[in-house]
């Protein structure tokens, strides 16, 4: 029990002691106030100096040490060859590992940037399917997407599928046609798929870049296919009004408009195409600058007067379900049609409905032979692309449309339509 007294006594002591030195320091640098600066002032430089100092004797005495040491026996000779060949080594390997880096990454300020980035443009990038052309595009704001003006030109409704199979027809679509450039508008907000433009690029020499969009469109189904390759050089000509950048990657039809993306996951340009591993890209920064200027003029628009006649009627029947205009194609019911269907029921007959080519409206020759009013039916041809599971099927169809006037316009009143199963040639021509 004495001992522990006395281990006890001591540590308390101890810290009473250091306790009163701190106490009587603190006191010494602080009182009076008035020299309180100049004593912060000297005490840091002081302390300063000194560890500079001792630092600089411990390391040319480190250097002193190293060239001694191999002298001093043969067996710190052969320990000093030893340490020089693996430092040698490690020197080397921390070179390679540098310009692995550098290749790979582009910057070391991008090698821990990378995470969840392929997982996100996967999500991120759109279908867009025109009725000339398909293609891919990606949100630049929550209701707007980017592609290339050759998937929409001639497409008055393109349509947007998105990753997990809906699809939605903009609200709005603008463009700059030179620049091969198309802004669609969404009604619906979708934050979380935003690529913001950027001011400025800058790359590093071969910087790898990632590109993604729906190579060969709805022709084949699937997630949008991610392809890597290398930052090579900008291109600029005269005659366009973009810039472009030049990568190796190998991008195939139906990956226009898709984005092109950093190792960060920052979009750097627009697809815009590609030749035997050579592709150009536009600059997210023109995009950004050409955005404010985009106009509908060269945008295709729907063009219809169901008021004209019965096959004009048909015609613009069928380019409203085109457009997924419903309510403007659900109008054009006449009142006898509607007394067996409503807006819901009618509307979900097109659920799945991408697109509707009107191959012939035309007066029906064959009316007056049938009995048939010649002055209130239509002949049709028209075909529709359906997305099903994931991908388009094509259906074809003709038959007659009979209409009746209502309020000036010529409204459906009853069809004879019927599929055509694998049509020749002949049967969109005639």
């Amino acid at each position: 029990m004495d001992y522990f007294g006395r281990v006890a006594g001591f540590v308390k002591n101890g810290w009473k002691n250091v306790v009163d030195r701190l106490r009587a320091y603190f006191k010494k640098l602080l009182f009076p106030l008035w020299l309180f600066p100049i004593k912060l002032l000297t005490y840091t430089t002081y302390y300063l100096l000194k560890f500079i100092i001792k630092l600089l004797f411990a390391f040319f005495g480190l250097i002193i040490d190293c060239i001694v040491f191999p002298f001093k026996s043969l067996k710190n000779f052969l320990k000093s060859i030893v340490y020089i060949a693996v430092a040698t080594y490690l020197f080397f390997s921390l070179l390679v590992i540098g310009d692995y880096m550098t290749r790979q990454y582009g910057n070391w300020d991008k090698f821990f940037c990378g995470a969840g980035v392929s997982a996100k443009l996967k999500k991120s990038v759109v279908r867009i399917v025109g009725g000339n052309s398909e293609g891919s595009g990606f949100f630049v704001t929550d209701n707007q997407i980017i592609t290339n003006f050759h998937v929409i030109d001639g497409e008055p409704s393109p349509k947007i599928i998105f990753e997990d199979g809906r699809f939605i027809t903009p609200v709005k679509i603008i463009g700059d046609k030179d620049a091969d450039l198309a802004l669609l508008q969404t009604e619906d907000k979708y934050p979380d798929l935003v690529y913001s433009l950027p001011d400025d690029l800058k790359f590093s020499e071969n910087e790898p870049l990632i590109s993604a969009g729906y190579p060969l469109g709805t022709e084949i189904s699937g997630k949008a296919t991610v392809v890597t390759g290398n930052f090579i050089d900008f291109r600029k000509s005269k005659a366009s009004p973009v810039g472009y950048i030049q990568t190796n990657l190998s991008l195939v039809p139906g990956m226009s408009g898709g984005p092109l993306i950093d190792q960060c996951g920052s979009v750097v340009g627009v697809n815009t195409q590609s030749l035997a591993g050579l592709s150009l890209f536009i600059t997210a920064a023109d995009v950004k600058v050409l955005i404010p200027g985009f106009t509908d003029q060269a945008i295709e628009k729907i063009n219809v007067d169901p008021s004209a006649s019965p096959e004009e009627a048909v015609k613009a029947f069928y380019t409203y379900l085109k457009a997924r205009r419903m309510q403007d194609g659900f109008n054009l019911l006449s009142k006898k049609y509607l007394e067996k269907t409503n807006f819901t029921e009618w509307t979900n007959r097109f659920t799945n409905i991408l697109d509707v080519e009107i191959f012939k409206s035309e007066k029906f020759d064959n009316a007056k032979a049938l009995g048939i009013n010649t002055d209130d039916t239509a002949f049709v041809k028209f075909g529709t692309k359906n997305w099903v599971d994931g991908e388009a099927e094509w259906h074809y169809y003709e038959g007659t449309w009979q209409t009746v006037k209502e309020d000036g316009v010529y409204k459906m009143l009853k069809s004879k339509i019927k599929e055509v199963t694998e049509p020749g040639w002949d049967w969109f021509y005639e």
